[in-house]
């Protein structure tokens, strides 16, 4: 049973000019774990988007975690768990879909800076801010 599952916003520091950032979100991919299409999908944007990248070069970066990390499906039954967690624990929509699909991988820790750091959700999900001090 995979532990770690990653939010896009840890995975984006993977190419950060922020060394230590960098350096924590490296260290915690390296010890694998779980993605979704949507963080391939999230992380394709904000590289083509706001970090500039060629086409060539982000094929590189997505082929890579999808060599080092699990990636999970998004389907019906990941839609219909997101939306109940949006309105249980007030989150949105997107940040919703990307528990859900931790929770469908039955990871314990969802590594992420995007929601408050050390939630449980379902009593199984361990919200963790990897950049926390």
């Amino acid at each position: 049973m995979p532990a770690n599952f990653f939010d896009t916003n840890v995975v984006v520091y993977l190419m950060s000019d922020d060394v230590t950032k960098a350096a924590r979100a490296e260290d915690l991919v390296a010890q694998g774990g779980v993605i979704s299409v949507q963080v391939l999908n999230e992380l394709a944007n904000v590289g083509r988007r706001k970090m500039q990248f060629e086409w060539s070069e982000l094929h590189v970066i997505l082929e890579t975690l999808q060599d080092i990390l699990e990636v999970r499906a998004l389907t019906a039954a990941t839609h219909r768990v997101g939306l109940r967690l949006s309105e249980r624990y007030k989150l949105s929509i997107y940040d919703a879909m990307i528990v859900a699909a931790a929770l469908e991988a039955n990871c314990k820790t969802l590594w992420t800076e995007d929601l408050q750091d050390g939630l449980l959700i379902d009593d199984r999900l361990r919200i963790v801010n990897p950049f926390y001090t």
